[in-house]
């Protein structure tokens, strides 16, 4: 996909209010002396109706993240500290991470969805569209007749492009791109607020990437829900997202607007991924990528830990965790590297 051009959608204002806020969220695989430390004190804000997007390598925290926050982290997994907050659009904020089993079940799927990695392959092979979309009704609004589920089913297949017909095919009957848009149909059956997509369309041809995406945000144009969209391949984030944060080694390293981050990426990090892909248009470059892989979360290097990989590292990278501090008022922009820190090297 090309990034030759400037992305094309606009962030929100950012006067628009916070839908979830995120503040200091560490995560651990095991407990112990033997646990491994997968999240660091991450601090993100989702605002109502933007779309969010979260880049990085594998291994960089990006679906721990997504499963911390649904309350989903499977065991060995242990959230250790921080805060989730939902402010729904009536009343005041509510803990996600103090609800109960009960209150979780009403808070998934009708306050916040997620759309699994792999998604096109998680419908059950036995069940025909019809059964499974209607599964998701049934449990949520036991109210519901049969006859307004099928209804419902109807038109949360039309919102997503596939004709209504198709309610009674099973998955093997459907292409990849079509399982990949029942599913994002599911996520968007109760109407939720937030909907937080895992590298949904990793196994997709980059036509139907293009497609499918294209269609997510005329959706969210069309419902007001708020997306947070997760990959690996920050050119899809470009294009269609309002703001990019960036993750790496468990922290965010770099957050600002999809235009500033293709434009003037301010962490080493953010610039080597952007020149990670080619672009399809305009004159060759040369491919420089990232050199090395990413930090083992079982030895992490001293201070940055990208440090090891940063062409542009020096002295106190080594020694100093650099922390997520605003670098630019006007945008919102904020860095954590030492490049751009007004201290000087060796000062508190």
């Amino acid at each position: 996909m090309s990034t030759s051009a400037t992305p094309a959608v606009a962030a929100p204002a950012t006067a628009a209010p916070p839908v979830l806020e995120i503040s200091s969220l560490s995560v651990d695989y095991g407990v112990g002396d033997g646990a491994v430390r997968a999240l660091h004190d991450v601090d993100l804000t989702l605002r109502r109706g933007e779309v969010l997007g979260l880049a990085g390598e594998s291994g960089s925290g990006k679906s721990t993240l997504a499963y911390a926050v649904t309350r989903l982290l499977s065991p060995p997994g242990v959230i250790t500290g921080g805060d989730v907050r939902y402010h729904p659009r009536e009343g005041g904020p509510v803990d996600v991470l103090a609800m109960t089993p009960r209150e979780l079940r009403a808070f998934r799927w009708q306050e916040i969805s997620i759309v699994f990695q792999g998604a096109m392959n998680s419908l059950n092979p036995v069940h025909t569209v019809r059964t499974q979309l209607t599964d998701v009704l049934r449990a949520h609004r036991p109210g519901m007749s049969r006859a307004a589920r099928t209804a419902r089913a109807e038109e949360l297949l039309a919102l997503v492009g596939i004709s209504a017909d198709r309610l009674g095919a099973y998955p093997h009957q459907l292409s990849g791109g079509m399982r990949q848009r029942v599913m994002i149909a599911m996520a968007l059956a109760l109407e939720p607020e937030i909907v937080v997509m895992d590298e949904p369309t990793t196994a997709l041809d980059v036509v139907m990437q293009r497609q499918i995406l294209r269609q997510l945000v005329r959706l969210r144009e069309e419902l007001g829900f708020s997306v947070v969209f997760i990959t690996h391949d920050i050119s899809l984030l470009i294009e269609f997202s309002d703001r990019i944060a960036i993750m790496y080694g468990g922290r965010i390293v770099e957050q600002a607007g999809a235009a500033d981050i293709y434009r003037d990426p301010r962490h080493p990090y953010s610039d080597g991924l952007l020149h990670s892909f080619p672009a399809l248009r305009g004159p060759r470059r040369e491919l420089t990528g990232i050199p090395g892989s990413p930090p083992d979360l079982r030895a992490m290097p001293p201070g940055c830990a990208f440090h090891p990989r940063c062409p542009k590292a020096f002295d106190p990278c080594d020694r100093r965790t650099p922390h997520l501090a605003p670098a630019d008022s006007d945008t919102g922009r904020s860095v954590a590297c030492w490049l751009n820190d007004d201290r000087r090297p060796g000062e508190e």
